[in-house]
Formats: structure tokens, C-alpha cells, sequence
């Protein structure tokens, strides 16, 4: 019978804290600002992963107390507020937390290297071309991995000049800009 039912005392434990640390990680993740909840990077993915193992750990073990349960919470918001805070300030903090985007295409051309180093095929590069509306890939200047793993496209200016938009992608990812590679 445990198996299926333990008590009503503990089933009535796990909806009273569920919904007390539920509560309790809504309002601390809105007070940490928009950046808590952003498109993922890694770092972002371990915060995720932890406050859900957190809150799973909350609700299911009654060794857990709701005090504990929330300041493990506030604890990885905290942190992660902080390694934020700290990354805009300080480059070096942003490096280590975040990748750097990745140029994949160049003026029209694919860059082989850079699509292996980042585990990138022509077909996802073209589906990306094909979801921005970009029919022929000589209309492309650049195709760049962003640091969460999303692909951001950019068409070809009509004077023909790089994009400024290009400023902080890295050509050491294996080729430069100047010298595109051939298809992979």
C-alpha cells in the first residue's frame, strides 16, 4: 500500500509546501529581473536544472524543511544575480560564463571548420536561411551561432559593407572573415 498511498498527513505536507515554495521561488525569481528567466546559455541551464531539483526536493522529501527549500532558492537566484552583475561589469566573468558567438557563414560562404568545432550542419544552417525568408545563400553576409544556441542571420548590406552588427562575433573560431572557407 506505501507504494501507491503513504498518509494524508504527508500528501497534505506535499501540496502545503508545493505551494508555499512555489510561491516562494515566483516572487524571488520576479524580484531577480528579467535576466533570471532569459533565452538559456549553459549557465543559465544549470540554474534552471537546479532550482527544478531544488523544488522537486522541497516537495518530496519531509527531511527538506520549507526554510531550507527557500533559501536554497534565494541562494542560486542570488548567485546567479551576481555572476550576471558581475559579467556586465567585468569581461573577463562574462568569457568564463558565456560562450562567444560563432561566425558559421561569411559573405555566402560556409565555413566548414567552425561548423564542425561547433557540431553544426549545412542542413540546420539552411533551415535557419529558410526560416528568415533568405532564398539564395550569396544574399547572406553572415550566419553566427549565438551563445544560446539560436542562429541569427544576416542579409547582405546594399553598399556591400560588413555589418556592425558583426562587432562581437570571433573569427577565431577557426577561420577569418577575410578568408572564408570553401563547403565543408
Amino acid at each position: 500500500m506505501y507504494f501507491f498511498f503513504d498518509s494524508w498527513p504527508s500528501l497534505g505536507r506535499t501540496v502545503v509546501v508545493g505551494v508555499l515554495a512555489y510561491l516562494a521561488l515566483i516572487v524571488l525569481l520576479r524580484a531577480s529581473g528579467k535576466r533570471t528567466l532569459s533565452k538559456m546559455n549553459a549557465f543559465d541551464l544549470v540554474v534552471t536544472v537546479a532550482l527544478g531539483s531544488t523544488l522537486a526536493t522541497v516537495l518530496l522529501s519531509s527531511d527538506v524543511a520549507l526554510a531550507n527549500g527557500v533559501a536554497a532558492f534565494a541562494l542560486l537566484v542570488g548567485l546567479q544575480f551576481a555572476i550576471t552583475w558581475l559579467s556586465v561589469r567585468f569581461p573577463p566573468v562574462s568569457g568564463f560564463v558565456k560562450a562567444e558567438p560563432t561566425l558559421l557563414v561569411n559573405r555566402g560562404r560556409l565555413l566548414g571548420r567552425a561548423m564542425r568545432k561547433e557540431r553544426v550542419t549545412e542542413d540546420e544552417i539552411l533551415a535557419a536561411l529558410r526560416s528568415q525568408g533568405v532564398a539564395a545563400m550569396e544574399d547572406v553576409e553572415a550566419v553566427v551561432l549565438e551563445t544560446d544556441s539560436s542562429f541569427s542571420v544576416v542579409v547582405g548590406s546594399p553598399s556591400g559593407e560588413s555589418s556592425s552588427t558583426l562587432a562581437n562575433v570571433s573569427p577565431r573560431s577557426g577561420t577569418s572573415r577575410a578568408a572564408p572557407e570553401k563547403e565543408p
